[in-house]
């Protein structure tokens, strides 16, 4: 892997690279497969393939507590894999990284535990009108079983978080501010750090989603001092069903388990159950073992090409693509932030997303079409929905070429 990971830094070969993703290789419908639906799910190299194969092969057991070989060898790899994911992020230890099954799996277990402690009538939770269905809907049932009130940051008609808005919602009743570092659907790059700072001036915690940012950026949370961030693995060139959430030492300590179960107890009698520190608390039953050791090995994968790296040729990709989307008439882009990660929505006049996204299915060409997920921020467009086009490190100008070609027929053949 370190040769062709070398090769792409200093060369710029993306062929070596593509060569590393086995699916890249493959023909949909007869024709070369070109994948831009990155936002909602990424390809996995091998070594992230390798890795998962050889757990099953040669290392199944479950953690900790156990005696033998295999257990300690897998318990070792399960913690060696939180310590990757803290460095990751420059947490400060790595007993605040919580597995979790993903992004929605992180924030449920925050408005759960948290609520459960720190929420009650008429108080106030702050959401953006950009935000996934993930990072509303936990918070909107908070609301609806303990009476409180769920505040939402508008934006403007460029996708941008109008922040004097947001100080002027942030007050003594607020008990939760939860954004999104980059918008699913926009591509918007929120200044979370800003919003991070205001919230704390009123002694408000932060918890950021990161699903669409720490594929394709540089994240240090003691930096941006956020008070809890998630992410999910299959985003980041790992397995499904295996996430992240950071919180803060602090809040971990204070907030009660999520779910309760093996693993996460001191100790049990029919009397009484003491929980155990922080991870273990908030990681009931056997976990994602193999999905742990995958997210590991991507994250591997990516530090070897550098994100710095990756930002700065997707952003290439995205400034390319975003000039030839702008020179087709009837074509409107939806979010043009002057901070955006590599994203695109769009919408043609007269034209349903569905049948674009169809068409160029039929082409080889994987896009995402619909709401995204994201109904509130559609209305506040006045649309139903989008076709969004997302892109990787292993995606190329050749083949947003292509992509626009296909667009281009398509629309000739709807209009």
């Amino acid at each position: 892997m370190t040769e062709p990971i070398t090769t792409y830094k200093t060369s710029g070969n993306i062929e070596i690279i593509r060569a590393d993703f086995p699916i890249l290789s493959r023909k949909v419908n007869g024709k070369p497969l070109i994948y831009f639906d990155n936002g909602a799910t990424s390809q996995k190299p091998k070594s992230v393939i390798d890795a998962l194969d050889n757990y099953y092969s040669n290392q199944n057991a479950n953690i900790h507590r156990g005696v033998h070989t295999l257990s300690q060898e897998i318990t070792l790899d399960y913690e060696n894999a939180r310590t990757t994911i803290q460095k990751l992020l420059n947490a400060a230890y790595s007993h605040e990284i919580i597995f979790t099954k993903g992004t929605t799996d992180g924030i449920n277990l925050v408005a759960t535990s948290f609520g459960k402690r720190y929420v009650g009538l008429g108080d106030e939770i702050i959401v953006s009108a950009m935000e996934h269905h993930s990072n509303i809907l936990p918070w909107q049932q908070l609301c609806d079983e303990k009476g409180a009130i769920l505040k939402v940051i508008p934006i403007n008609d460029a996708g941008e978080l109008q922040l004097e808005e947001f100080k002027k919602l942030v007050n003594s009743k607020t008990k939760m501010v939860a954004i999104s570092h980059v918008s699913n659907t926009l591509g918007t790059i929120n200044p979370i750090k800003e919003i991070i700072k205001l919230a704390h001036a009123k002694n408000v915690p932060v918890l950021v989603d990161g699903a669409q940012a720490v594929p394709h950026t540089i994240v240090d949370v003691q930096e941006l001092d956020c008070d809890f961030y998630c992410f999910s693995g299959h985003k980041l060139f790992g397995p499904t069903g295996i996430g992240i959430l950071y919180g803060k030492e602090k809040w971990l300590n204070a907030m009660p388990p999520y779910q309760v179960g093996g693993g996460t107890i001191k100790t049990v009698s029919f009397e009484k159950t003491e929980y155990a520190d922080p991870p273990l608390k908030f990681e009931a039953g056997t976990p994602h073992i193999a999905g742990a050791i995958g997210l590991a090995a991507a994250i591997d994968y990516v530090n070897a090409i550098g994100l710095n790296t990756i930002a700065s040729y997707e952003y290439e990709l995205l400034t390319y693509a975003t000039e030839a989307l702008q020179k087709i008439d009837g074509l409107k882009i939806i979010g043009t932030a002057k901070q955006k990660a590599s994203v695109i929505s769009f919408i043609v006049d007269g034209l349903h997303p569905f049948d674009i996204g169809t068409i160029l299915d039929q082409l080889g060409i994987a896009v995402r079409t619909g709401h995204h997920c994201t109904q509130p921020l559609m209305a506040r467009y006045g649309i139903s929905g989008t076709v969004r086009v997302s892109f990787a490190f292993y995606n190329t100008k050749y083949e947003i070429d292509e992509f626009i070609e296909g667009l281009q027929r398509a629309i000739k053949m709807l209009k």
